[in-house]
């Protein structure tokens, strides 16, 4: 593989492609701290010409190829297979890292696939415009990678999915010869063919490599109110999202957590419980009502256990309780010597989701080895994240049985982080098998030579 090597340092530098298997493992790990398999090289190119003339390369000495962004995924989508017999080239995406002006008649910006998601954010609040995707890992995961994920987070319910907000894309093509197709213009009405952003939309790296995006930036709505209520039950908790806000109040944000979820956290950033109870469910509501909590209907909440923040510092203490989450589990297994938590993204829909989830609970917590299982996640949506400690990394016994579950009552087996390789054998869950062959063949078009992060999305 040396001329493979030779042939990429021709491209990006010798400085930008290692192969030193210290570095590597860095690549090769992700978010979880599940460990992948080692790849021959990390290449780190500085600029889409440079991307799509490493992609050419792989395609021509016939090595696939993992696209990669912050790392932040939690489905194995951009480490290699640990058990794959073929050679694999991460390609790093954080070097393309440019944020251009926003074009405020348009209310876009466009942004290097390898920028971060909180920096397209700071861009765009430093004139006076909101990007509304907005995830945990907002600091490390990067633009191109929560579009390649359609990633969600807290503000689906008021702007919807991260498809909703791309106006236009930038890709390198898996071709012998070095390819790009640019469609950044961002016009509103383009009614030209397939919607080749769309396409690569979610496409998790299996179909080309994402260089750059345009996106659809939003006014930000009034200053917030929000509300930590507790409550009895996921039927409660959803009536609350509608019948706790007046009429023409717009709902930024609807966040469940279950006790234990909430339990751990406080425990792991060192707090009291805002509420004076316990409760089996707390609801996070964020409301844009000017940020004086007249948005609330005042009855509904009075006789509730509620805490109400409208200034922007006991908003972020009540947020934390919801964004350490996933840290808390992670951390509460490891200080019991437990195996890394298995965490499931899922959803369901709203008119399933109470029962669905006293069916989780009851298969769970009687399945052998579980020592904890919890739940939290976006309400508005009926986006689930499952969590998961005692069963072995490598048991898919408890994945299994969370996920036909989640199909006996009508969900999807991924909510919001994709299929990766981590959840492909269970693809067929949520899919039928004319989308899966009409997938395939779109995979197919794409990519001919097969090398575009092969094991993500299908079995082989």
């Amino acid at each position: 593989m040396k001329a493979l090597i030779d042939e990429l340092i021709e491209v990006t530098g010798e400085s930008y492609v290692s192969t030193d298997s210290a570095v590597l493992v860095g690549y090769c790990t992700d978010w979880t701290g599940h460990r992948g398999g080692l790849a021959l090289a990390v290449v780190r190119p500085a600029d889409a010409r440079e991307v799509a003339a490493v992609l050419s390369i792989c395609v021509n000495h016939e090595v696939a190829v993992i696209p990669q962004g912050g790392n932040t995924g939690l489905v194995l989508g951009a480490v290699p297979d640990l058990h794959a017999s073929t050679p694999v080239i991460i390609i790093s995406m954080v070097r393309l890292n440019t944020i251009g002006s926003v074009d405020e008649l348009s209310g876009q910006v466009t942004a290097g696939a390898g920028a971060t998601l909180a920096d397209v954010q700071r861009a765009a609040r430093a004139v006076g415009w909101e990007y509304a995707v907005d995830i945990a890992a907002r600091d490390s995961a990067t633009i191109g990678g929560t579009v390649a994920t359609n990633a969600g987070g807290i503000h689906v319910i008021a702007y919807g999915m991260t498809r909703a907000q791309v106006t236009g894309i930038e890709a390198a093509l898996p071709l012998t010869s070095p390819t790009l197709i640019d469609h950044l213009g961002g016009l509103a009405k383009d009614n030209t063919g397939y919607d080749l952003a769309s396409a690569l939309t979610g496409s998790e790296g299996t179909l080309a490599i994402i260089t750059a995006v345009r996106v659809k930036l939003h006014r930000p709505m009034d200053r917030t109110s929000l509300a930590l209520i507790g409550t009895d039950s996921y039927d409660t908790a959803l009536r609350l999202i509608s019948s706790a806000v007046r009429p023409g109040i717009r709902v930024r944000a609807a966040e469940l957590m279950d006790r234990f979820g909430l339990e751990i956290t406080l425990g792991l950033i060192g707090q009291m419980s805002p509420l004076s109870q316990e409760h089996e469910l707390v609801l996070l509501l964020e409301i844009a009502d000017g940020g004086d909590a007249s948005g609330f209907v005042a009855d509904e909440l009075s006789e509730r256990d509620t805490v109400i923040a409208v200034d922007a510092a006991n908003q972020e203490q009540l947020w934390s309780l919801r964004e350490r989450h996933t840290e808390a589990y992670s951390a509460f297994c490891i200080q019991r010597g437990l195996a890394a938590p298995h965490k499931l993204d899922v959803s369901i829909p709203l008119s399933r989701l109470a029962d669905c989830a006293q069916l989780l609970n009851d298969r769970v917590r009687a399945h052998p080895g579980v020592v904890v299982f919890g739940m939290f996640g976006h309400a508005g949506d009926g986006n689930l994240h499952v969590q998961v400690c005692g069963p072995a990394a490598n048991d898919e016994s408890v994945a299994e049985l969370i996920l036909h579950t989640v199909a006996e009552c009508g969900g999807s087996v991924s909510a919001e982080h994709g299929i990766g390789r981590l959840k492909a054998k269970w693809l067929p869950l949520s899919r039928s098998p004319h989308e899966i062959a009409v997938m395939r063949a779109i995979k197919a078009a794409w990519d001919p030579n097969g090398v575009m992060n092969p094991g993500v999305l299908f079995s082989e």
